[in-house]
């Protein structure tokens, strides 16, 4: 879907491209491909680097254009992981300003009117529409890792009191989404750093907007590390957790093993063909019983004692 807007906010949108106008196009067919290539201008190496799921954060410049690609995370449904990173490019010319990326996501979500309209004021320049798409992501970073954190605790809870491996493995899957978080806000915080020292950016920068861009990546970054340091403790901690409940249900079972084997060895003993005092007695039959279920009471009560059941 494209959808052109005459301002930055996306407050007005527009049918034809005009100068200065903001163009959003999220998971584009391939007939929306080819309007971007044919009718913005849009170079087609550009867009496969964009639509490219493994695509690295980086800026390019070139004669006529600009291009910075950040990574934003995604919520993910049906893939165990909860949350992915995908890419988003943002292409600048004297002209426009195009953001592309391959999914529907909530740093440019496409179904809104304006993403932008809770702003007091209105976004004029493209370098600091850029720097609040940063920011917004390094909210929606926060967020997410909040919400990662929340899943954690419930996995944490079914742990406990686990003997199979279903939980411990979406705690793997917690971590590996962290991983993939970490490594994006480092290399958006790259891009921010070069954004702020490049000197082909002629535009003035608002210096109190980059630095909280600045500031909601980095606390997104130990954010991450923090919950990935945790996991990976609490990954080794389960997995000896896991072990130790399947050695309680083992020993368990042992026991009621032992104490049904005292019937049976006195039930066989007197089953024996041999002579024995019982055989005329019409008492035999209930007093193996009475015998057998008074030692295995006695069993269970020894046990019980040494706390082994």
């Amino acid at each position: 879907m494209i959808k052109i807007f005459k301002t930055f906010g996306g407050y007005i949108e527009i049918k034809d491209p005009q100068k200065d106008c903001w163009i959003n196009a999220t998971s584009p067919i391939p007939s929306e491909i080819q309007k971007l290539t044919d009718v913005f201008g849009l170079p087609k190496d550009v867009i496969k680097d964009i639509l490219d799921q493994d695509e690295r954060p980086r800026i390019e410049f070139d004669d006529d254009w600009t291009l910075i690609i950040l990574r934003i995370p995604v919520a993910v449904k049906n893939n165990g992981v909860p949350f992915l990173t995908i890419p988003l490019g943002i292409f600048m010319t004297e002209n426009y300003t195009l953001t592309l990326c391959l999914q529907d996501n909530e740093v440019l979500p496409i179904g809104q009117p304006s993403p932008f309209r809770d702003q007091y004021k209105e976004i004029t320049d493209n370098i600091n529409f850029i720097l609040r798409l940063f920011l917004r992501s390094g909210n929606l970073y926060l967020r997410n890792l909040k919400q990662i954190n929340q899943m954690t605790s419930v996995i944490e809870q079914d742990l406990e009191k686990s003997i199979k491996n279903k939980e411990l493995n979406k705690l793997l899957k917690m971590e590996k989404c962290l991983v993939y978080f970490i490594t994006s806000i480092k290399a958006n915080e790259i891009v921010l750093a070069k954004l702020r020292r490049s000197k082909k950016i002629t535009t003035e920068i608002n210096e109190d907007l980059l630095e909280d861009a600045f500031i909601e990546n980095k606390q997104a970054l130990e954010m991450a590390q923090i919950y990935s340091d945790i996991q990976s403790g609490m990954m080794d901690a389960f997995a000896s957790v896991i072990s130790n409940n399947l050695n309680v249900v083992l020993k368990q079972l042992t026991l009621i093993s032992i104490i049904l084997m005292i019937p049976t060895l006195i039930a066989s003993i007197f089953g024996m063909n041999v002579p024995n005092f019982l055989e005329d007695s019409s008492y035999a039959m209930p007093s193996i019983i009475l015998v057998s279920i008074v030692l295995s009471f006695l069993g269970v009560i020894i046990f019980r004692k040494r706390q082994w059941l």
